[in-house]
């Protein structure tokens, strides 16, 4: 908004401006000579001078009677106060306003056969309007005679930008202005060379330009606007291009858009909750799902034709199609634009075509270069997985180095060629069988079988039906080892050494993993039903004798009678649980059995179904069973022929 103090400095501007006005009078034998004088003595330009006719001049009869024009002139000025002024009202206004364009109205004559014409165009935005002095000025400068004055302040009142006509002249038909018209070889371009029309010579129209456009058979691509300006405002002896032909435009190729990345060295980092960057999950591996969409061709596109000044079509080219880029594991959608996998699995560009990797190969350590690894079907890695890491696979995991403290887990088989030192907190999960040369302070789980090649130290290692252990060096020394069916080693225990080993068959591990829990829960909940039935009782013989409790003694009982029934109903569901457990437990035949090939120190320790049997003696090639709720002592039983396979199937020798 603009104050009362803007509003001085504006009027106080204006004050200034008019002061700096200087007015002089000039004359001449005609209104071009007064013009030309006055701009000679204020030193500027016809262009920049406003001026007012003061006395007709004319030209007599036979040098009788002759008069000079007189005119008072001003130079018009527009001073940086000013611009400053029209910035001043327009800062309040929204940016996104579109931006008016300030154009002073302006006065154009021609000269055509029948006399001459007046055109007046209005004023845009904070424009001035076109001015009688400068109306007449364009007019005397065509020579006009009989000029219609009360025509021309009509045309300035209503400025609607047409030609009228206002005043008479001597036509010379000899004298019109001409234009020569060029069109390129190649018809593309169109341009005029326009001379100037002598004394009594007519003004080229618009309308003449059109005509000329048509006799040259100039039929596309004419610039009209321009042409409307140019017939105005004619620029003469210089080439002017008036039309120009259209370019075809071809069709874009088809082209393959990509939904995964298509940059295999591009690593993705993400940031944690804590704000900090995992630097081992670097995101390598695109992993995708059956019938996912990897990609989709956006097919050609027909071209736009073209066209020259003399309206010949000028083809455009088609864009070109492209083949599907099918590999391995891929197929075309029913839309025939769509690639879509067809199984599990990575997705990869190999010489330019999509294909879907059942298995991905890490040639290396899986270390900070790789990553953790996230994959949708079997993962081979030919070196070692270091401390930290984790592999997991919807398929199998094969490593041909070691595994360290870090996490493996797959829905297949696990195998590791060189073995597991887990040191403490290494975790192996495999949802079928687990096979590795040795497992060391590790902590492993299986949904068949563990088979190892040279022994198992100190390690919790659970399986739904077996833990073998055959080789050489097949020795099982401490730690926990449970199996459905069956746990055979070379030798078990160790008599140097005071780390328990304990066995532990004829049953399912996870629905003893679970009966174990509900057991602890069990008892957990009826020794806190214990203790809270006895601090229930004393403030129920506190309140028997004195009748009332203090509040918080109220609120604390109502506290103790709530976790109470919560206790209840965790007991009944813990109970229900044990119940139905060794229900099934008691049901499932199997025959679980602890086989020693070689030797069982003492110390070990063997459970078959709820039967437990410490060993005190050593025992040579002996099978445990579980005979009349008896462990018994039986000849040495070889295991499965499956299980005595090594590495990778091949034999554990």
């Amino acid at each position: 908004m603009i104050d009362f103090a803007q509003l001085q400095s504006i009027f106080k501007e204006h004050l200034e401006h008019d002061r700096a006005v200087r007015l002089i009078e000039a004359s001449g034998p005609t209104l071009d000579a007064a013009v030309n004088e006055a701009a000679a003595l204020l030193d500027t330009s016809i262009r920049r001078l406003e001026y007012e006719i003061i006395e007709r001049g004319s030209s007599g009869f036979m040098g009788a009677g002759k008069k000079d024009w007189h005119i008072r002139a001003y130079e018009r000025t527009q001073t940086k106060k000013a611009k400053a002024e029209e910035e001043l009202f327009t800062e309040d206004f929204d940016t996104d306003v579109p931006v008016i364009i300030n154009k002073d109205g302006d006065a154009f004559a021609q000269c055509w056969p029948d006399g001459i014409y007046l055109k007046i165009t209005s004023p845009q935005g904070n424009g001035r309007r076109a001015q009688y002095a400068g109306a007449m000025q364009v007019l005397h400068t065509k020579e006009a005679k009989n000029i219609d004055t009360d025509m021309v302040n009509r045309l300035l009142e209503e400025a609607q930008g047409f030609y009228v006509k206002v005043a008479d002249f001597e036509y010379k038909p000899i004298n019109d202005s001409m234009a020569s018209v060029e069109v390129d070889d190649n018809e593309m371009h169109v341009y005029v060379n326009v001379t100037p029309p002598g004394e009594g010579g007519c003004d080229l129209t618009y309308d003449a330009y059109i005509s000329l456009m048509k006799q040259y058979r100039v039929y596309h691509g004419v610039k009209e606007e321009f042409l409307i300006d140019f017939a105005d405002k004619p620029v003469y002896r210089e080439k002017v291009e008036v039309a120009e032909g259209t370019k075809p435009v071809n069709g874009k190729d088809a082209y393959i858009q990509y939904n995964f990345e298509t940059d295999q060295t591009k690593i993705k980092l993400k940031e944690g909750m804590n704000g900090k960057v995992n630097f081992k999950e670097l995101n390598i591996i695109q992993n995708v799902v059956q019938n996912q969409v990897l990609a989709r061709k956006i097919p050609p596109e027909d071209g736009i034709d073209g066209k020259t000044v003399t309206g010949k079509i000028l083809p455009a080219k088609a864009g070109s199609d492209i083949p599907m880029p099918l590999g391995t594991n891929v197929h075309v959608g029913d839309d025939g634009d769509s690639i879509i996998a067809d199984i599990n699995g990575q997705v990869i560009i190999v010489s330019d075509k999509i294909n879907v990797e059942p298995v991905y190969t890490v040639e290396g350590d899986v270390n900070l270069k790789v990553g953790n690894i996230i994959f949708l079907g079997t993962v081979v890695i030919n070196g070692n997985v270091e401390d930290g890491f984790s592999v997991k696979a919807a398929g199998n995991i094969e490593i041909h180095g070691t595994v360290s403290k870090a996490e493996l887990d797959a829905e297949g088989d696990i195998i590791i060629y060189q073995g597991i030192n887990g040191k403490g907190s290494g975790r192996i999960r495999a949802g079928r069988s687990m096979w590795s040369r040795f497992i060391e302070n590790a902590i492993v789980e299986a949904g068949n079988m563990v088979v190892v090649t040279d022994g198992i130290i100190n390690s919790h290692v659970d399986a739904i039906k077996s833990i073998i252990c055959t080789g050489k060096r097949a020795h099982i020394m401490g730690g926990r080892l449970r199996a459905g069916e069956e746990i055979n080693a070379k030798v078990l225990g160790n008599p140097t050494s005071g780390t328990e080993t304990v066995c532990e068959v004829g049953f399912d591990p996870k629905s003893k993993i679970e009966l174990d829990r509900l057991i602890r829960v069990k008892a957990d909940s009826e020794n806190e039903l214990e203790n809270l039935r006895l601090d229930l009782q004393t403030l129920i013989n506190t309140k028997k004798q004195r009748k009332s409790l203090p509040e918080e003694k109220e609120a604390y009982m109502q506290e103790l009678m709530d976790r109470r029934q919560i206790l209840n109903e965790e007991l009944k569901k813990a109970c229900e649980g044990i119940s139905k457990i060794q229900e099934f437990l008691n049901e499932i035949q199997i025959r679980g059995r602890v086989s020693a090939s070689t030797k069982v120190f003492p110390g070990v320790k063997i459970w078959i179904r709820d039967v437990k049997e410490d060993i005190q003696s050593e025992f040579k090639a002996v099978t445990f069973i579980l005979e009349n709720g008896l462990v018994r002592v039986t000849k040495y039983e070889e295991p499965d022929e499956l299980a005595k396979k090594g590495l990778d199937g091949y034999s554990s020798n």
